[in-house]
């Protein structure tokens, strides 16, 4: 049994934001296996079903991104999931925008979401590190993260999402270099 989880902000202005690239990816994995409907549980909006012959819970934590670790700690507890199978998409600003690189554990590196889910679980998950860039100017990056994808990067990240769930098996397997890489070469 596997746990995947997008990181973002609940709120409907949020939506479009970098910081909520992990949530446009659950949907979009939801979309494509037909994932039961979301149904707010343990403090996020959950779904289950398969991803092939993997049974999956798929969440988007309600907590806000500097709380994500409380929403996960409270499902992994309940359905007894061990850290390392939890998947946790999420935006890096050290990633180029619209790379990807897969990894286990490491540092936060300044992410909220990040810290918090280490602080609740440990660093034994893996992680989906979604490339947002860094901003061009001297815009804080509190305020970039939170800024709307632009039209052009909102047209690149159809690709990123679709990239990502053709090759979600190869994550399920734990082959993370391969993953990064075949969703980087498509």
């Amino acid at each position: 049994m596997l746990l995947l989880v997008g990181l973002g902000n609940p709120t409907p202005d949020s939506e479009n934001n970098r910081h909520n690239i992990g949530f446009k990816i659950i949907d979009a994995i939801n979309k494509k296996f037909g994932l039961s409907k979301q149904k707010p549980k343990f403090k996020g909006l959950l779904t289950t079903g398969n991803v092939g012959d993997q049974k999956v819970y798929a969440i988007k934590p309600l907590t806000f991104m500097n709380n994500s670790g409380i929403c996960i700690r409270e499902l992994i507890e309940y359905f007894k999931i061990d850290a390392e199978d939890v998947i946790v998409f999420h935006d890096d600003l050290d990633v180029e925008f619209g790379k990807i690189k897969a990894k286990i554990g490491g540092s936060d590196a300044g992410h909220n979401g990040i810290a918090s889910i280490d602080k609740f679980i440990g660093k034994d998950y893996s992680r989906v590190r979604i490339g947002i860039g860094k901003p061009k100017d001297k815009m804080e990056i509190s305020d970039f993260v939170l800024q709307n994808f632009d039209e052009d990067e909102m047209l690149e990240l159809e690709k990123i999402t679709k990239n990502i769930t053709e090759s979600i098996s190869t994550l399920i397997e734990k082959k993370l270099d391969l993953f990064s890489s075949t969703v980087n070469n498509k």
